[in-house]
């Protein structure tokens, strides 16, 4: 895990972004035990309220679970207040029977354009991985994935493979987030969506656009333009 610095007369809400920034670094991954309290009492120097009222705000949110003789560990799955996931492509497709296949078509490091910074106030200094992916349905595209992760609060997105691996499945299985965001509506195929469906301009479709945070940081940002046809399922309850 590496040395951590002492915090000195530390605030709770210092040691929740210590736990915060350890989570994002990829030092404390999903199914981490986290150090009992009265370890971190020790390591940031203080007291035993402010180290529980920090870790009651993490459950809160949904990044860390507590339980009572088990310990407290990092969420696999961050908790979502509605009843809607955020779905695998790929398990979706192979749920119709269907062979799933991805595809990457660019990949590139850029400033966020001004429309995400004023819509979804990404850091304006930071830089984002932009990508760009079709995933498939047997032959057919399925969904056009138009990707844009913050490498402030993803830095380990930098190193890896989008050509191997989705940035959907890699972001659903690899960083937990508190709170998400979904837009779902209907609009005319653009030119260059209906290319990358085989579509014909101005064809409705179906499109879901969402964002994810971690505390105060925004995480990623996709909107995913489904083929003619696709249909939302979901569900209330068990």
């Amino acid at each position: 895990m590496g040395t951590m610095e002492k915090l000195v007369h530390t605030s709770f809400r210092q040691v929740k972004h210590e736990i915060i920034a350890r989570i994002q670094k990829g030092l404390w991954r999903s199914g981490f035990l986290v150090p009992r309290e009265i370890e971190l009492v020790k390591e940031f120097g203080c007291s035993r309220s402010t180290v529980s009222r920090a870790m009651r705000e993490l459950a809160d949110e949904g990044l860390v679970e507590r339980k009572r003789k088990a310990g407290t560990r990092v969420v696999y799955a961050p908790v979502r207040r509605a009843r809607l996931d955020i779905p695998l492509i790929r398990k979706e497709i192979e749920a119709t029977g269907a062979i799933y296949r991805y595809a990457l078509i660019d990949r590139a490091i850029v400033s966020p354009p001004p429309w995400l910074l004023a819509w979804h106030k990404f850091p304006g200094r930071g830089k984002l991985i932009h990508l760009r992916c079709l995933h498939f349905a047997n032959s057919a595209a399925f969904v056009f994935e138009d990707r844009w992760i913050n490498l402030s609060a993803v830095p380990a997105s930098k190193q890896v493979d989008f050509r191997r691996e989705s940035p959907n499945e890699w972001l659903v299985n690899m960083v937990p987030f508190s709170t998400a965001e979904f837009h779902f509506f209907a609009e005319a195929a653009s030119p260059e969506i209906g290319q990358f469906l085989s579509l014909n301009p101005g064809t409705p479709i179906f499109v879901a656009e969402r964002s994810t945070r971690l505390g105060n940081l925004p995480i990623t940002f996709a909107k995913l333009s489904y083929s003619a046809g696709y249909r939302m399922k979901t569900q209330l309850g068990d």
